[in-house]
């Protein structure tokens, strides 16, 4: 790997603090890095070099410091720096330019630079311009990179208008759209299982898939998030950047090589043929909630109007459930059913594909035909892994048919270490590998999708906001979305394979 500089803009920050320094930490502290590189922190906050290093480092109880000595410690702070400016003001980024030469040459970084933005997304148009005024852009002899957080935009014309900008001054090579999800070693793993594997392939698609569904859960509220989040809500939040993109790694065709280029231009077909749910349509296709108050494991927990900095007459949805189609050859037909939401009973996301049951129901129970299908669930987070739900016969006179389970846990994988997703991310952007990131147009798309919904949600006041209470899993109506009687959402449970069967919690 080359040397470098990451300029943290926003350096003062809760993500700084949360996962950046802890990701940089944890790389360094596993060998990732190379011997010549340095943190600059940019922010208002006036810190010195050592200042900066006690509050983001030492005192940071989110850095894994153990198992990590003395000197070890000492040498990462010592590579910890920081310049205050007024990130809003063009001329104080001379600065900046300052700073950096300075590392340069005591650190012998070559001039490579990966600016993270780590700001409020008015800034996302400005920095890079600013960075552009004082040459921080140009990568002749060196490489420039630059990290955008989301929000990406909030709506197709806002995302639109920023990648137009940000392209005035960097290259789309440049640039790298974060998304945290696509770091997680499961979503990368979509691919193998489904690329890698001649038992998969064949059968992935709509002569042998029923349907697909992704349920993304929180058991939290919005807790000190509120003014972000009623900005926001959870299809804009959680469905847009990160459900889509585990979507495309599901259902995108394969590419012709596994590189960048190859893999991001099979996610933007995909995002392209998505049907689109026309304003008229949401109420057919897509339920909101929003949770209430409720108890839950003997506790009070208030609803989210009751939240701090919520309004009280807020329609921000904090749950959404919707039914989408791909119109391509490989999805005709096949209904894609997304969920997510807060207070909802654990935190968990998975994949459940589910098969379509053989057309003849050989073996039937006392009660009617066994309604159980085939089912892969491909579990993200926590508990990462797999698992394939198929029957078997019970020993004994008969036919009696019971599921059973064959699963496999990422933990049993390897014992070597495993990068978190902001560590795997920060990692390939220095190496100048953009798989795992948005490209501009794959944004732009998706926000397409989702526009129309949100624009009915503001026009039409009949559509409902569903309430459920805090605990459960969402509103009863979502469960409409379903075609057919019986069928409805694989609610999760807190094991990948429990041993008795799958479950509300």
């Amino acid at each position: 790997m080359d040397p470098f500089v990451i300029v943290i803009f926003g350096a003062s920050g809760d993500l700084t603090q949360r996962k950046l320094i802890p990701a940089i930490f944890q790389l360094y502290k596993t060998g990732y890095l190379p011997d010549n590189f340095a943190v600059l922190g940019i922010s208002r906050t006036e810190f010195s070099d050592e200042d900066f290093r006690q509050s983001l480092f030492f005192d940071n109880k989110y850095v894994k410091k153990e198992n990590a000595d003395e000197t070890s410690l000492t040498d990462f702070s010592s590579r910890l720096y920081y310049e205050s400016i007024q990130t809003n003001e063009a001329a104080d980024y001379g600065k900046v330019k300052a700073r950096l030469q300075e590392l340069d040459e005591q650190r012998q970084t070559g001039g490579n630079y990966l600016f993270y933005l780590s700001v409020p997304p008015f800034l996302y148009e400005k920095i890079p311009g600013y960075l552009a005024e004082h040459g921080l852009n140009e990568d002749a002899d060196s490489w420039r990179r630059l990290i955008i957080e989301k929000p990406f935009g909030h709506d197709e014309d806002s995302a639109r208008a920023l990648n137009n900008r940000l392209c005035q001054f960097f290259e789309e090579t440049q640039i790298f759209r974060i998304d945290h999800y696509l770091g997680k070693e499961t979503v990368q793993n979509l691919l193998v299982t489904r690329f890698a594997n001649g038992i998969f392939e064949p059968i992935w698609n709509r002569h042998y898939i029923d349907h697909i569904q992704i349920t993304s859960a929180e058991d939290i509220g919005v807790e000190k998030r509120g003014g972000y989040y009623d900005d926001s809500g959870a299809l804009r939040d959680m469905v847009q950047n990160h459900l889509l993109q585990v979507m495309a790694h599901i259902a995108m065709e394969p590419p012709t090589n596994a590189d960048a280029k190859s893999i991001r231009n099979e996610k933007v077909k995909f995002f392209d043929s998505i049907r689109p749910i026309r304003e008229k349509e949401v109420n057919k296709y897509v339920v909101r909630g929003q949770y209430i108050q409720s108890t839950v494991e003997g506790k009070s927990v208030p609803a989210y109007r009751q939240e701090e900095g919520i309004p009280e007459d807020s329609k921000t949805e904090t749950y959404v459930a919707l039914k989408a189609f791909v119109d391509n050859w490989r999805w005709a037909d096949v209904p894609f059913y997304i969920r997510t939401g807060k207070r909802l009973p654990t935190k968990v996301t998975e994949v459940a594909v589910m098969f379509k049951s053989p057309p003849h129901h050989l073996f039937r129970e006392e009660k009617g035909v066994r309604n159980e299908v085939n089912k892969l669930i491909i579990r993200i987070q926590p508990d990462e892994g797999l698992a394939l739900q198929f029957g078997m016969k019970v020993p004994g006179a008969g036919f009696k048919v019971k599921d059973v389970y064959m699963d496999f846990h990422y933990s049993d994988l390897t014992n070597a270490y495993v990068p978190e997703a902001y560590e795997r991310l920060i990692m390939d952007c220095l190496k100048g590998d953009a798989t795992l990131y948005a490209r501009g147009d794959a944004v732009e798309a998706a926000w397409r999708f989702v526009d129309p919904i949100v624009h009915a949600w503001k026009k039409d006041g009949h559509i409902k906001l569903h309430g459920y209470p805090a605990g459960s899993w969402g509103p009863s109506a979502a469960a409409a979305l379903f075609e057919h009687p019986g069928v409805s959402w694989h609610n999760p449970c807190a094991e990948l394979t429990p041993e008795e069967e799958f479950r509300e919690l």
